[in-house]
């Protein structure tokens, strides 16, 4: 990862704690430097900017590395960060103009400059990973550096461009040590953000110490962070039984966060609406069995939200019936208005108009983790129970699963998504538009032309009637299921202050705020 800005619609913090003044919510005076310990079994792909667009990556990218631009919690407008200023230059929002700071310092020491911006730009573009965050500019012509000024040219109107510059896309990074046209090996990091990484063993732990060199839109750094990463829910809820861990994220067992209690005082608990959403994916290429997508729509009428929302996640997610989650401009209900109920007869006649020999048999892929088993298993369930599917399914390591659906390997598979910035956006042009970072061979210029209009206008209440158009051809072509909208938890000890500020459910881990009480 990544409403109207994902509105925070309900922020529970479990605060009460028997004979303890609200002062205690507060850091103490004495300084404690001991490290925050943050647990989270969310992944790391890469350290390198230009080689990741996940969750895991960009949490860490958001403390190690700036950005031009960066959003504060909760709003809805970016503000600079690496930059002292930025702007559209004219009306036609194609040519958007950024001010350098000029205090600016990597962790080596080295200052940066307007060339080390392009730089970081141009080899993003360059490299194009398959997994990286390219496809977040399609429309970016080139990046002009003159003194302290950098200038974006753009091949169309995008009135998301200073959103996207807030992203972990954005990160600065330092020439001399980033090739321009591989990415970077190892395991330091040269950026500017607020923390330094002092440490880093891959799916195991980071070590966090406060950059005293840092400037930008924090007037403050917070104290040292360690965070470590488990293999699944079950391994982050044994750490978080044993203390081993004094703040958890993303995710202890859906088990755990139904049973929380609001009134225990042994921890503090901040329960959100998020805009995490989660997709079954189609292989829509040419010679998929399911490039038809009157097959594609056979198996929207198959899936029932219901078991996976109360059996398989205990009703810590909502059902999700389209492309873009409630909380944005334009959401609607597609998937619910034309497959209103599981219906295998209805499935079963277009499978036959389709002329597929049944049952018919997929490959289905997901990320290798104790969370995904059960949604997994349930899935396939539905998948097969009235004859239509045979279904190979495939437990796949985190890494070797992204480049195995960026290769074309799997006929169907479940991805996460959160949102880059707040804007719809961030669920159409990444997720349906062509050469999206789903890999699933998806193109369509109905699509195409109808994102285009969706980033035309900087008062984005006039893009409502795009996006729902744009969600119903998502209904109607079927490049993937949409299947629930999660809530965002957060759980840390009593003695850690600051934890209800480390997520607003957009992808930024906001570590900084993290101390001691």
């Amino acid at each position: 990862m990544r409403l109207i800005r994902l509105r925070i619609l309900a922020i529970l913090a479990v605060l009460v704690i028997a004979g303890v003044g609200a002062w205690q919510l507060l850091p103490s005076d004495e300084e404690n430097q001991t490290p925050v310990t943050v647990g989270t079994s969310d992944e790391v792909t890469s350290l390198d900017p230009a080689g990741a667009y996940d969750a895991g990556s960009w949490a860490i990218y958001s403390n190690l590395y700036q950005s031009l631009m960066t959003f504060r919690s909760g709003a809805v407008v970016p503000e600079p960060d690496a930059a002292e200023s930025c702007a559209f230059i004219g009306q036609k929002l194609q040519t958007y103009r950024c001010t350098l700071r000029d205090d600016l310092t990597f962790s080596s020491g080295r200052k940066i400059t307007a060339k080390d911006v392009k730089y970081s730009f141009d080899r993003m573009l360059k490299i194009k990973a398959d997994v990286g965050p390219s496809v977040l500019f399609p429309s970016l012509t080139n990046v002009v550096a003159e003194g302290r000024t950098i200038t974006f040219n753009l091949s169309a109107r995008d009135a998301t461009f200073p959103q996207k510059l807030a992203t972990g896309a954005g990160s600065i990074v330092d020439p001399a040590n980033y090739p321009k046209d591989k990415l970077r090996t190892g395991n330091q990091v040269d950026g500017s953000g607020p923390y330094t990484l002092k440490s880093y063993v891959p799916g195991a732990s980071a070590e966090l110490v406060p950059n005293p060199a840092y400037k930008g839109a924090l007037k403050t750094t917070g104290g040292p962070v360690n965070i470590r990463y488990f293999e699944g829910s079950e391994a982050l809820q044994a750490a978080w039984a044993a203390g081993d861990v004094d703040v958890t994220h993303r995710q202890l067992p859906s088990e755990t966060l139904a049973e929380l209690d609001p009134g225990a005082t042994d921890m503090r608990v901040t329960e959100m609406d998020s805009a995490e959403i989660r997709n079954l994916v189609f292989n829509v290429r040419d010679g998929s069995p399911l490039s038809d997508k009157r097959v594609r729509q056979a198996i929207a009428w198959i899936i029932d939200r219901g078991p996976l929302v109360s059996d398989v996640y205990k009703s810590t997610v909502d059902p999700l019936y389209s492309l873009i989650p409630q909380g944005y401009i334009g959401h609607s209900t597609p998937f619910f208005d034309a497959y209103p109920q599981p219906d295998s007869k209805r499935a079963r006649a277009l499978m036959e108009k389709a002329g597929v020999e049944l049952p018919l048999h997929i490959t289905f892929a997901h990320r290798d983790d104790d969370a995904n088993k059960e949604e997994s298993a349930e899935l396939v369930r539905q998948l097969e129970k009235d004859g239509l599917f045979e279904v190979t399914e495939k437990a796949v390591e985190w890494q070797a699963f992204q480049k195995g659906y960026a290769a074309g390997e799997y006929d169907a598979y479940t991805v996460g998504w959160l949102p880059d910035f707040p804007d719809p956006d961030t669920f159409s042009q990444p997720l349906v538009g062509r050469e999206s970072s789903l890999h699933n061979g998806y193109v369509s210029s109905k699509m195409d032309a109808l994102i285009s209009a969706t980033q035309q206008y900087s008062d984005r209440g006039r893009t409502s009637a795009d996006f729902k158009e744009l969600q119903e051809l998502v209904g109607e072509d079927v490049p993937l299921v949409p299947l629930w909208q999660k809530k965002d938890y957060v759980v840390s000890k009593q003695s850690v202050s600051g934890s209800q500020y480390l997520s607003d459910g957009t992808g930024i881990w906001r570590l900084w705020e993290l101390s001691w009480i």
